[in-house]
């Protein structure tokens, strides 16, 4: 059973009725394969929110991300999704969430193409990639929907989601339009149709070049986006002329999707989807862990988990078939051509466990995790798959986050987060929810532990630490 968000937040006034001992510290039981258990203390999961979320001076909010003192548009609104329906329960959060999306909203200002800022708001990072000017409107979105909360609706905001629409509209047309320049040189195949409808990207969502120049996942996760800038343009600025730009150009990509993303594998005798293409025909057949990929597309809102393509091109993507799919004696999952070969990312474990639609699958994926991840229980950005304590970066926040919402899931029984307005783009699908693993009255107490910690983390805490 499914819990709304609300239902479980009110939670926190139970906790004034329990006496001590039972608002202390309690371990989440996780279950495991083969009838084991994981104790996990709930305060984990809400590691990122206390260590990679600072108050800045202007009010804003910066979030780095994990070990890297550096804030993504992606990385930062992804990490703030997982967090944002607590604020029910303690209204103190929204000013720090409502503080990342104008943080975001003055970094895109900045520099549209730019992908990573620093707490100065100086560029870090400049690679266009189609997704970072997606995810800033989504967590708004989110956050829009969860709160009613219209001090969200600044100028700044409006600034930015006009600049999000050109922007996009201009990499439609990029030979003629845009004045993008790479900051050094990559190796991509540039040759690509004209009026696909898709939007050109430079880099994929791991930061690394493109094969082809249209990534159907980013392009995917901009029609989202865009749906949301058509309500968020209406009912926070009367902004007609933005709304409908939005909704052309969301119907304009997503028709270049059916028609030149989705094609006919005659090798397996499916219809799928490809990771990349350009346009005339060639496709990268491959999925990478960093989101959004293939095999999330159910949990950006695209599509349904019972969908028969995506059904088709998971089934390729996470088998052998996929270069990219590793395979060893201590885990099985998504890798990236951002690490060496044979390395796992917990992130792509995730989210496959987010988009699956057994238990079974939700718990095999937890136990990889429970087994694979470091000695504070924090998530390493990928690991050896022969040796999991061969890792690169020790900390990532991404994971950390969205490992957590994996979780508030599976064992406490909160909803999954809506991310498209009215349900998957895809018409007449219906939105897909992560499998539980333990029964209601469990999800209920794992609630008010998981509701306990964050009061408690949040009393230690007081205010919110600024960035060094």
């Amino acid at each position: 059973m499914r819990w709304p968000a609300p239902f479980l937040c009110a939670l926190a006034g139970w906790l004034a009725l329990c006496p001590p001992d039972r608002a202390a510290s309690q371990a989440l039981v996780v279950p495991l394969t083969g009838k084991r258990v994981h104790d996990v203390e709930p305060q984990r999961l809400f590691h990122t929110l206390f260590n990679d979320f600072f108050l800045e001076d202007d009010a804003t909010t910066y979030v780095q991300t994990g070990d890297i003192p550096a804030m993504w548009l992606r990385d930062s609104s992804a990490q703030t999704i997982p967090y944002v329906r607590f604020q029910t329960a303690f209204p103190i959060l929204r000013g720090r969430f409502a503080g990342v999306i104008e943080r975001n909203a003055r970094n895109i200002a900045t520099d549209a193409y730019a992908n990573a800022f620093q707490a100065d708001y100086h560029v870090w990072e400049r690679k266009w990639e189609v997704d970072s000017l997606a995810w800033p409107v989504v967590l708004t979105w989110v956050y829009w929907r969860v709160t009613h909360d219209r001090t969200i609706f600044t100028q700044e905001l409006h600034v930015a989601l006009r600049k999000i629409v050109s922007t996009y509209a201009c990499e439609q047309h990029h030979r003629h339009c845009s004045s993008y320049v790479y900051p050094y040189p990559v190796h991509t195949n540039d040759a690509y149709a004209e009026g696909t409808g898709m939007i050109w990207s430079a880099f994929r969502p791991s930061d690394d070049p493109v094969q082809y120049r249209f990534n159907i996942p980013q392009n995917a996760l901009a029609v989202v986006a865009l749906r949301e800038i058509e309500p968020l343009a209406a009912i926070g600025y009367g902004d007609a002329e933005l709304a409908a730009n939005a909704h052309a150009l969301a119907t304009s990509v997503q028709t270049g999707i059916q028609e030149n993303g989705r094609f006919y594998n005659a090798q397996r005798g499916v219809w799928m989807y490809a990771y990349e293409t350009d346009g005339y025909g060639r496709n990268n057949l491959m999925d990478d862990a960093n989101l959004p990929n293939l095999t999330t597309l159910p949990y950006i809102d695209w599509c349904s988990a019972f969908d028969p393509t995506y059904l088709n091109t998971r089934a390729f993507a996470l088998s052998d078939a996929n270069p990219f799919y590793f395979s060893g004696r201590y885990a099985q999952g998504l890798g990236s051509p951002h690490t060496p070969p044979n390395y796992v990312w917990p992130l792509g474990i995730i989210g496959r466990a987010l988009t699956a639609t057994s238990s079974n699958e939700v718990a095999e994926a937890i136990t990889t995790l429970a087994e694979t991840d470091g000695e504070s229980g924090m998530f390493h950005e990928s690991f050896y798959d022969d040796g999991y304590w061969r890792y690169t970066r020790g900390e990532f926040g991404w994971a950390n986050a969205l490992g957590a919402e994996l979780l508030f899931r599976s064992l406490a029984g909160y909803s999954s987060t809506q991310f498209g307005p009215g349900g998957p783009v895809l018409a007449l699908e219906r939105r897909t929810s992560t499998p539980t693993l333990v029964p209601s009255f469990t999800q209920l107490e794992n609630a008010r532990k998981v509701v306990a910690a964050l009061g408690r983390l949040l009393h230690v805490a007081g205010a919110m630490p600024r960035k060094p």
